[in-house]
């Protein structure tokens, strides 16, 4: 994906627009008329009252048109905050417009393009004919119009991966045991129901544990959510949960362990939040079982926190111990998996006393690791390189991105309207309040490629996104990079687009040797499908030697494993195992290490 914080209506709108008799042009504001005046603010409680009423008689659908004509007016006006509060009562109508099996339809593509679509989510769905508005109650209807803090953060941080109608319902059911709970800890009730929307896949929280040792069940949403506010008021939390947004809250959320558990950690995990990451270090580390491959999977005892403080564990099972005692504190956690110089290692992050995350608790110097893979429990995949960073930046909950934001909005409803030059006006706006705007500079993309800007035109907006997340973001500036150079080779200046491509790879094997392996992946293969034999081995043998010096194990499973297994579908057995030997070589691959190991293995498959 281009993006990934697609917000909600990029997925929703058309379909809504088109489930609207008549679509928006029809729903004018002669029906439910708003004085220009009055769009100069912020709605009031009278006017919410009276959306509710209409929408309640005649339907979402009613006021979806009137309600969006006044946001473009006070935008127009440059009345921004009232604008975009406008702007979030249209998205709610237009949301509790759409059918349900219209939305599901949309869910569903959006769940196999991602690859979600694992067992537990994948299945028959028989959603009903019903505007997804229908099951939602008079109160949270209500609730939700009158709270924009709410909408502005929900409209925020759903993904098109969400389950919204599943999303509701849980919200619902929260509001309804607990009003006064609910009201005070809105971003909480929010985090569970990014989470808890459906249900998460069968390798989370990881996979070496064996099948039935652990239940890979999240708690009902009514446990989570009072276990966590009982927590806190008995001042048990290592932070105020209402001062917590819920793109922070859904790392606590996600715990794998049952209560008792939790409630066992906070009796027995001793350290405060500025010494946390001696949690990972309570787990006695098991060599005996790092050295065996057989013994690296969890087997025997259930897999409790109570089973790994006793008989000790490998690095993922002390990641995921310290994780989970983090969680029970209400602290966001993160469990990292990453290649290092000599095997593979896991470690974990939190969110530190000062408000910072700290991304390398656990994680050991001298194994030279790069950047680690994480979970986003909302998506179940994998988070970004830069999300983590905007996270631990927080300029999201600056005033320059809260401009940006209302900007960003309107351009992206004025280019699924189909006026692609206001679309890119906006989006512009957008990007000069906050470079940082990954929204805004995708939309400013699209209006371009919509309104036929020339291709040199276009990468110089690439160039210029890239420069903007230049040098914080390297994983931003490498995929704008790529779409420099796809555009150049369309327009046959592929010399320009080699040259580029292989600069920057060289410039990233320092710092983020990760993403000049990505880069030089893509160069390996090209010519795997380009080039003769000869010449593929030559571009191997280039890149090894480019990039190959003390290279770890991420280099070795995505250049040489990935070329060796090549060469043997080819029938040349032999030249794929010299491909091994030279990079063991070049690698400097440490015998009666994980590494060696996994070099030895993959020899063992190339045997004729």
């Amino acid at each position: 994906m281009g993006t990934d914080r697609h917000t909600l209506a990029r997925a929703l709108f058309v379909a809504a627009c088109l489930a609207v008799p008549g679509g928006l042009a029809a729903q004018g504001a002669g029906a439910f008329p708003v004085p220009d005046r009055e769009t100069l603010d912020p709605p009031t409680p009278s006017r919410i009252e009276a959306v509710l009423e209409m929408a309640s008689s005649s339907g979402p659908a009613s006021v979806v048109g009137p309600l969006r004509e006044a946001a473009v007016r006070a935008y127009s006006h440059e009345r921004f905050a009232a604008a975009e509060a406008w702007y979030h009562l249209f998205r709610w109508e237009i949301l509790f417009a759409e059918p349900e099996n219209v939305f599901v339809d949309g869910w569903i593509d959006a769940v196999r393009a991602a690859q979600l679509n694992y067992e537990g989510v994948a299945g028959e769905y028989h959603p009903s004919k019903e505007p997804i508005g229908a099951g939602v109650s008079a109160g949270l209807h209500r609730w939700l119009l009158s709270n924009e803090a709410f909408s502005e953060e929900f409209f925020t941080e759903v993904r098109n991966v969400d389950h919204v109608p599943n999303m509701l319902v849980i919200l619902e059911g929260l509001r309804r045991r607990d009003p006064a709970r609910f009201d005070r800890y809105p971003s909480l009730a929010l985090a569970i129901a990014m989470v808890y929307d459906v249900p998460p896949p069968p390798y989370w929280p990881h996979i070496q544990v064996a099948k039935g040792l652990l239940s890979r069940k999240l708690p009902s949403p009514e446990e989570a959510f009072g276990r966590l506010a009982g927590e806190e008021a008995r001042g048990r939390t290592y932070f105020r949960l209402e001062g917590l947004r819920a793109d922070e809250l859904k790392f606590v959320v996600d715990t794998a362990a049952p209560a008792p558990e939790l409630a066992w950690s906070e009796a027995n995990v001793p350290y405060s939040l500025d010494q946390f990451e001696n949690a990972y270090f309570m787990v006695k580390y098991r060599t005996d079982r790092a050295s065996s491959e057989a013994m690296m999977t969890w087997t025997g005892a259930p897999y409790t926190l109570q089973a790994i403080k006793e008989a000790g564990g490998i690095c993922i099972d002390q990641a995921y111990f310290a994780a989970e005692a983090g969680k029970a504190r209400g602290v966001p956690t993160l469990l990292f998996f990453g290649a290092g110089q000599d095997g593979r290692h896991a470690w974990f992050g939190y969110l530190d006393a000062s408000r910072k995350w700290r991304l390398d608790a656990g994680r050991y110097a001298e194994q030279r690791l790069v950047t680690g893979i994480a979970i986003d429990p909302q998506t179940w995949s994998p988070i970004s390189d830069h999300e983590l960073q905007f996270l631990s930046e927080r300029f999201r909950a600056l005033p320059a991105f809260a401009q940006s934001r209302v900007h960003q909005e309107f351009a992206s409803d004025f280019l699924r309207m189909g006026d692609a030059a206001e679309a890119a006006r906006a989006a512009r706006k957008a990007v000069n309040y906050e470079r940082r705007n990954l929204d805004a500079w995708e939309t400013l993309i699209a209006a371009n490629e919509r309104l036929g800007v020339d291709p040199a035109r276009q990468e110089s907006v690439y160039r210029e996104a890239a420069l903007a997340f230049s040098p914080r973001y390297p994983d931003l500036v490498v995929g704008y990079v790529e779409r420099v150079c796809k555009s150049l080779r369309a327009r046959g200046e592929t010399s320009l687009a080699d040259y580029e491509e292989r600069g920057l790879a060289d410039r990233l094997k320092g710092d983020r040797a990760d993403l000049a392996i990505r880069q030089a992946s893509a160069i390996l293969a090209r010519s795997m499908a380009t080039q003769s034999v000869q010449d593929q081995i030559a571009t191997y043998n280039a890149i090894l030697a480019q990039f190959g010096h003390g290279a770890g194990t991420l280099f070795f499973d995505q250049i040489v494993a990935a070329f060796a297994e090549h060469l043997a579908v080819l029938h040349l057995r032999p030249q794929a195992r010299e491909a091994v030997e030279r990079a063991r070589e070049a690698l400097e691959v440490q015998p009666g290490t994980q590494f060696s190991m996994d070099v030895d293995k993959l020899m063992g498959r190339l045997g004729d």
